[in-house]
């Protein structure tokens, strides 16, 4: 078998493409999210907590280079801002993905139908000896 047959078929399962179409799509809704924490969300909670906008946190660590009164090189700093930022976009974005798939679950088990009583197991051929032995003690004791 050619491997272009075989990335073929490996390319075409099931799986693969319901995990491809899964990707970009949370892909997608990940930029929507994005966009409402940055766009929506975090300027008023900004305000709320005194006007500050958490990207532009940060911990200076050391000066930037200057050459002719130009900025040649950034200075190291800690952007925690950032990552407050970053941090916010994953608790809703993981917080809406399970709503989604709560919302998911619960029409997923209306649209099933009940599942049946399992009849139930056989007794063992040992159960079925030990029956027979005390239904014969019983009747001979009567």
């Amino acid at each position: 078998m050619s491997i272009g047959k075989e990335f073929k078929e490996f390319a075409m399962r099931g799986n693969v493409v319901d995990m491809a179409v899964g990707i970009i799509i949370g892909a997608a809704f990940g930029k929507i999210i994005s966009s409402f924490v940055t766009d929506v969300l975090m300027p008023p909670l900004g305000m709320i907590i005194g006007g500050t906008d958490f990207s532009s946190l940060k911990i200076q660590l050391s000066e930037p280079v200057l050459s002719a009164g130009k900025v040649v090189a950034e200075g190291a700093s800690l952007n925690y801002g950032k990552f407050i930022q970053v941090t916010v976009d994953f608790v809703i974005i993981a917080f809406a993905i399970f709503i989604m798939i709560k919302m998911m679950n619960r029409f997923t088990k209306k649209n099933e139908a009940p599942a049946a009583e399992p009849a139930p197991p056989e007794p063992s051929k040992e159960e079925l000896l030990l029956t027979e032995i005390r239904d014969l003690l019983q009747k001979n004791q009567k």
